[in-house]
């Protein structure tokens, strides 16, 4: 059975992306250091501890939080990339087989990997409410929409799941697992009420976020304010004309006054929107260059501010209240 199961995971791996979009080539290198993003002082020996294999910066940073000196750790997509662009590589086989656990964010955010992870993994969304999941229009398709990060209730729910698996997994280390849960959960509800504070603080009036692709609904819903994109959940698909106008004429008719790239998409897109604006006689601010994108399917590459899911939310935060007010 485990065999059949490699040669599964190995077909999967080698055909399709980690996530719903592919694209056949990519620039992105992988290269990064999974045991440097966030340390902490390790408490055993590297060979002792059990490895737990994620799929994304999100969870090796929730992994981190919650026991970081208890457990080896392996991301699949490093930091920084964009997952709707990665592909998979060799050795990401050998980190998901030689596991001793694996958590994946499900709600069908990794793609075509969601059977294989389903076979080896957790996923951490697994317990939500339908109720509290949002829907989104990919191709004509509705779907699930998979950015629950955005929302810090279900990313409390996400981090108890974590929680959970992980004391299966080193159950001599509970109390101290418990610990840090309690410590992260408080963290995440200081960080919802600054963020409910902060956006409440933007003029109503003045009060829509514009970005590239489809990932902040949840982000809108929880702080009441409204979100649009010209492009659907995908960063890689073609952005159809009548999405392109309807974004310019939304911007033009609310006045908005600033419209944000993001770390993981090309900020010419924003651009060709400001001309679009331009030629209705509008004129928009394009927030973008290093430091001054938003963070939607990645925190920031390791060292830089943002790389970890605290630093990012408020950097989010605080360049939209900053651009907007």
């Amino acid at each position: 059975m485990k065999k059949f199961l490699i040669i599964i995971l190995s077909l999967i791996l080698m055909t399709s992306v980690l996530v719903a979009c592919q694209k056949e080539d990519t620039t992105n290198s992988g290269n990064q250091n999974t045991e440097s993003l966030e340390p902490n002082k390790e408490v055993e020996s590297s060979e002792e501890k059990k490895t737990v294999t994620v799929t994304t910066s999100f969870l090796y940073d929730m992994v981190n939080q919650l026991a970081g000196d208890f457990v080896n750790r392996e991301v699949i997509i490093p930091a920084g990339e964009d997952p709707h662009l990665y592909i998979a590589k060799p050795n990401d086989l050998q980190k998901l087989t030689e596991a001793d656990m694996v958590l994946y964010h499900g709600l069908h955010f990794e793609g075509k990997m969601v059977d294989a992870l389903e076979k080896v993994g957790f996923s951490v969304s697994e317990d939500f409410p339908k109720d509290a999941l949002g829907t989104m229009d990919q191709d004509g398709e509705i779907i699930t929409d998979p950015h629950f990060w955005f929302n810090i209730d279900l990313y409390k729910m996400a981090t108890e799941k974590a929680a959970f698996h992980l004391k299966e997994l080193v159950p001599e280390h509970s109390d101290e697992i418990d610990k840090n849960l309690e410590t992260y959960l408080a963290q995440l509800d200081e960080l919802y009420t600054e963020t409910k504070e902060k956006i409440s603080a933007i003029p109503k009036e003045q009060r829509f976020l514009i970005t590239p692709h489809d990932a902040f609904n949840y982000f809108s819903r929880a702080y009441d304010i409204p979100v649009m994109a010209p492009q659907g959940v995908s960063t890689d698909s073609e952005v159809a004309n009548k999405d392109i106008q309807d974004t310019v004429d939304f911007i033009v008719e609310n006045k908005v006054k600033a419209i944000f790239a993001e770390s993981t998409t090309d900020p010419a897109r924003m651009e060709k929107l400001k001309e679009a604006c331009k030629n209705q006689g509008f004129d928009v601010k394009v927030v973008s260059g290093e430091g001054n994108e938003l963070f939607s399917d990645s925190l920031a590459a390791e060292g830089e501010y943002g790389d970890n899911f605290l630093d990012m939310y408020r950097h989010n935060v605080d360049l939209i209240a900053e651009n907007l007010k």
